[in-house]
């Protein structure tokens, strides 16, 4: 019989059954504490490293094409200080959506032309990434979609990405154009560089 140990840090139940765990042991040791279920269908080992995103972890598991998104990208490049309720993730237009019930997932349609522009990844857990914006993707991201969550927090990432070292305006009036929010993010821009 398989023991935990010869399992990865974190894994899915097909990965486990995939490895002759049977659904028996892989609940038992559940129940038992050896393993931690992140998500429906989405395990950690009880002995791992922390993980500093295990919710992003268990979504990245869930729906491995997706890509964490706006205010949960944003938090993760320390853009706000909002605690996102939902972890939030773009899929292409035109795909099935995931429906991840645990834990909150908040799903946004990209266009897929310019879906994987800014593409980066995070590290989720020790040796772990997951597919994420990169924190000049997810400004822009939250300008375009301001309306929707918030002019504050579009405005405080702006503000916070602007004082970083790594900082690359560029890129911003790149990335606006090709999303087609360049006009107010120009002006924001105007706005910060003011101050």
């Amino acid at each position: 019989m398989p023991v935990v140990a010869v399992m990865p840090d974190t894994f899915t139940s097909a990965t486990a059954f995939s490895r002759g765990v049977h659904p028996r042991d892989l609940y038992a040791w559940r129940d038992a504490g050896e393993i931690v279920e992140l998500s429906r269908g989405v395990f950690r080992r009880s002995d791992a490293p922390p993980a500093a995103y295990p919710d992003l972890l268990a979504v990245s598991y869930r729906a491995p094409r997706a890509i964490v998104c706006c205010v949960s990208a944003a938090m993760v490049h320390e853009l706000t200080d909002e605690l996102p309720v939902w972890v939030q993730v773009a899929v292409p237009n035109g795909t099935h959506p995931p429906r991840i019930d645990h834990p909150p997932t908040r799903v946004f349609r990209f266009d897929r032309r310019t879906f994987e522009l800014g593409l980066a990844g995070i590290e989720a857990a020790p040796g772990e990434r997951v597919r994420a914006y990169d924190a000049a993707r997810t400004v822009i991201d939250l300008m375009r979609l301001r309306h929707r969550l918030g002019e504050s927090i579009a405005h405080t990432a702006l503000n916070r990405y602007m004082t970083r070292q790594d900082a690359r305006p560029a890129l911003l009036l790149e990335y606006a154009r090709e999303l087609g929010v360049l006009g107010p993010v120009r002006q924001a821009l105007d706005v910060v560089s003011a101050r």
